[in-house]
């Protein structure tokens, strides 16, 4: 009775998996909600998903699909023009593609026997990417479940490369000393809140981050961290670390990374580049300037599952010499042993904080393979400049107040009531909610100087000047009935 479900697959099994695979797709591809979002609250999506996660028995192949429709249908079509909340990106059919091989292989990327030839191709992609960021022979990386990880690593290395260069301590084998309470991270006020959540999981402490000061357009400013280095060497602190942050989550905002990398070197302070958002201006011809100086970095993080295109998670951490990964390798002998390593056996899981991860390499091959470079850069390029119209359009429109102009992708705004009296934070918060409980669209929200904003990530290059007008023009007119109502109830 167990010789199917693809555990050991006959022929018949074969058939059956191309079929589901089929058959899965076209659930997906019907199902999907031609609005936005259904509108469905938590609780009323909760009564849909009453259902023994286990039964006794297996469902029938007509109940499953109706699971799955249910699913499908309550879930945010990330490719509908309306979706503009997050940095959460309609995924690329060629990547749709390679996620359906990556889940039937089932390859596992710790160690060379689990995954053999998607380990080298890891490494070939690895070893691309460092070299189209500028950084030496000596480099080497790994992918990540997204910035989060990336960070938290550059965050761990730098560590532990602090100690044992100042210290000659090892935080792996001793934890950290007491002199670690000193340690201090710089990171800009707008830098990605990983920053304090690195610190606090490494045993630093939140209080060992130091928020910088930001000019008009959100950037570090390089005087506010000489600045902020000055007062801590003055207090007896040690710089750590600096990250500079490529893309900032809020404003697409880049940071000036050569002057920034200058001020590190001065200090000895390693620097890491939060470029999950921003990497991809990488693959610009028109805007990698932007990222001037990002070969100075120590390490650096970039998500392809924001504007690459890639199903979640698909993102890489890149370190400038190898040799810091010698902080968290550890030998497993039936995984990784020291003989390998003399046998030139590569087994990545001495580079990754992860044992268990997926081919997602494969992926991203797969979909640079599909689209080529000048596609890729026309698409990042589109999605730039849908930005700039959007905020064009927002400036020239009364009843909306543009907060900065746009760097990346990202579009920051507030709806302005039509009375002073009115309570604009109030206003606004309830217009995104609205939108939302009604399926109209997904936009973003963030507070910026501490008012409510309303926010545009521009991810789908498909998007028109004209679709975004109509969405421009929905949020006033939204605003305008949320006003009224207000108005009659008083």
């Amino acid at each position: 009775m167990f010789e199917s479900e693809f555990l050991t697959p006959t022929q018949e099994d074969k058939d059956r998996y191309q079929r589901l695979v089929s058959e899965a797709a076209q659930i997906v591809c019907t199902s999907l909600p031609e609005p936005p979002y259904s509108g469905k609250n938590s609780a009323t999506l909760a009564d849909l998903i009453r259902t023994d996660f286990l039964p006794d028995a297996a469902s029938t192949s007509e109940q499953i699909a109706a699971t799955l429709r249910t699913v499908v249908s309550n879930s945010v079509a990330v490719n509908h023009r309306n979706t503009v909340a997050h940095l959460h990106c309609p995924p690329l059919l060629a990547a749709l593609a390679a996620e359906v091989v990556i889940s039937a292989l089932n390859q596992s990327m710790d160690s060379f026997d689990q995954a053999p030839i998607a380990t080298v191709v890891e490494q070939k992609m690895i070893r691309w990417l460092c070299a189209r960021a500028g950084l030496p022979a000596t480099s080497d990386g790994t992918f990540t479940t997204g910035g989060s990880q990336s960070n938290y690593m550059a965050m761990l290395l730098a560590r532990d490369t602090f100690l044992q260069r100042h210290w000659n301590w090892s935080a792996q084998k001793s934890g950290l000393p007491p002199e670690a309470r000193r340690l201090r991270i710089f990171c800009s006020e707008v830098a990605h809140f990983t920053v304090e959540k690195s610190a606090s999981q490494l045993g630093l402490g939140t209080d060992a981050v130091v928020r910088v000061a930001v000019d008009e357009n959100f950037r570090m400013s390089p005087a506010a961290l000489q600045e902020s280095l000055q007062t801590s060497h003055a207090a007896g602190l040690l710089p750590l670390a600096i990250v500079a942050t490529a893309g900032t989550t809020d404003f697409g905002s880049v940071d000036p990374i050569p002057e920034l990398a200058s001020l590190a070197q001065a200090a000895g302070a390693w620097l890491h580049v939060d470029a999950a958002y921003g990497g991809a201006l990488l693959f610009s011809a028109q805007h990698r300037v932007k990222l001037k100086g990002i070969e100075s970095a120590d390490s650096l993080g970039i998500d392809f599952h924001k504007l690459f295109w890639q199903p979640i998670p698909c993102s890489a951490f890149l370190l400038r010499n190898s040799r810091h990964f010698d902080s968290i390798k550890l030998n497993a002998d039936y995984l990784n042993p020291e003989a390998h390593e003399e046998e030139g056996i590569p087994n990545l899981v001495t580079t990754s904080l992860l044992t268990t991860r997926r081919f997602d390499a494969l992926k991203l091959w797969i979909s640079f393979q599909t689209l080529g470079r000048d596609k890729l850069a026309a698409m990042i390029d589109r999605t730039v400049e849908l930005a700039r119209h959007s905020a064009r359009v927002i400036r020239d429109t009364p009843r909306l107040e543009l907060l900065s102009e746009p760097q990346l992708s990202t579009v920051v705004f507030r709806y302005m009531p039509s009375q002073a009296a009115v309570d604009s934070d109030q206003i606004n918060a309830a217009l995104r909610q609205r939108l939302f409980d009604r399926g109209l669209a997904v936009i973003g929200h963030t507070r910026v100087h501490n008012r409510q904003a309303l926010k545009f990530t521009c991810m789908n290059p498909t998007m028109t000047e004209d679709q975004m007008d109509e969405l421009i023009g929905l949020i006033v007119s939204e605003g305008v009935a949320i006003e009224s109502g207000r108005e009659r109830r008083a």
